[in-house]
């Protein structure tokens, strides 16, 4: 299987399998000499874990990340940084009705096409928990990207959206609430209506918006590698993923360029921010913010007509521990791929100069 690791200098390689033994990965390419705090990395992944509110999965797991390479004595060395999170509470029987049927909107039908085999297990390498190990490599990340300043939050569940800029926001009480909202009244409302869909054996989508502060002015490769693309490609490879916008995003294009265009300060900054702290695929020193869209869980818990391996049109219906909204869990996901692209963009602009 290919595509497992990210990265040109700072890269994350992953393995593992919801209902394997163990998740884990190696960090390559990180600089010498940093202090780890790996109490902070265990911070962040505990924020992804399941079984942390009431309106999440219920799987139990301690999620207990256990560096195995690359740190001694509380520093970096420059080698590689191997990881593992061994899982303890697989329940692989609430997956076996599933064994020859395809799950409507799952990978099922498309990993036996494409490797005549598939894991049913809670879906295998296709599952959201592979994306625990994409936390911790983040988190190692952001030690490195020393007073950069990476803050997601959820602005949507639904038809409920947060229209407050995020400028007009506290962040830091984003996760003083299940929802991981830092609006107090929106985020009991988004809360009330995921339990409510709960209750239906139904699922919801949502957007979780990111902002990255304190960035240098520079990072990003002209032509393929533009910063923007690099983000786009990270959040799209987060599982349920179906959307991305940075900047002004879809709603730019119903503006004129007397509108949109960024005129400058004398120090440099801009009056405006429509480009997304981004521009000519290259940071501008301004605030970079963007939106990700995700779908609602593909598993719900009503009866749904599909199809068995054979083909034949059969009847199913979801069973086990399942997110009935992911977005919440997905905060520090979209963070720490926000903080990988950061990172290696960050030694690839090192190299640029003499």
């Amino acid at each position: 299987m290919a595509g497992n690791t990210f990265g040109n200098l700072f890269k994350i390689s992953t393995f593992g399998e919801s209902h394997g033994e163990a998740l884990g990965g190696v960090v390559d390419g990180c600089p010498a000499g940093i202090d780890l705090d790996l109490d902070q990395i265990q911070w962040h992944l505990d924020r992804r874990k399941p079984g942390q509110s009431a309106i999440v999965t219920q799987r139990k797991e301690p999620d207990r990340v256990r560096i195995l390479s690359g740190i001694f004595e509380g520093k970096t060395t420059g080698t590689p940084i191997g990881f593992v999170i061994e899982n303890s509470n697989q329940r692989s029987g609430d997956y076996s009705h599933i064994k020859d049927q395809y799950r409507p909107s799952h990978a099922d039908k498309v990993y036996d096409d494409k490797y005549g085999i598939r894991d049913y297990r809670g879906g295998g390498r296709s599952s959201a928990r592979e994306t625990a190990s994409r936390v911790v490599a983040g988190a190692i990340a952001r030690q490195f990207l020393d007073g950069v300043e990476i803050k997601a939050y959820v602005s949507a569940v639904g038809t409920l959206e947060m229209k407050t800029p995020y400028q007009e926001l506290d962040l830091e009480v984003t996760e003083t609430n299940a929802v991981r909202c830092p609006d107090a009244t929106m985020a009991e409302k988004m809360e009330a209506y995921i339990r409510e869909v709960r209750k239906d054996g139904d699922t919801v989508g949502g957007v979780v918006t990111c902002v990255v502060r304190g960035l240098p002015s520079g990072l990003g490769e002209p032509a393929f590698d533009k910063l923007h693309a690099e983000l786009g490609k990270a959040m799209l490879s987060i599982n349920a993923v179906k959307g991305f916008e940075y900047g002004s995003g879809f709603n730019g294009a119903a503006m004129r360029g007397s509108q949109h265009n960024d005129l400058y300060n004398a120090d440099g900054t801009t009056k405006t921010n429509f480009s997304g702290g981004i521009q000519g695929g290259i940071s501008n020193g301004m605030d970079i913010y963007f939106r990700v869209a995700f779908k609602p869980v593909a598993t719900i818990m009503q009866k749904q007509t599909t199809i068995d391996k054979d083909g034949n049109a059969v009847e199913m219906q979801g069973k086990g521990r399942h997110d009935p909204c992911v977005v919440p869990r997905a905060v520090p996901i979209v963070e720490a791929m926000a903080a990988l692209v950061l990172a290696d963009h960050m030694l690839i602009k090192r190299s640029n100069k003499k």
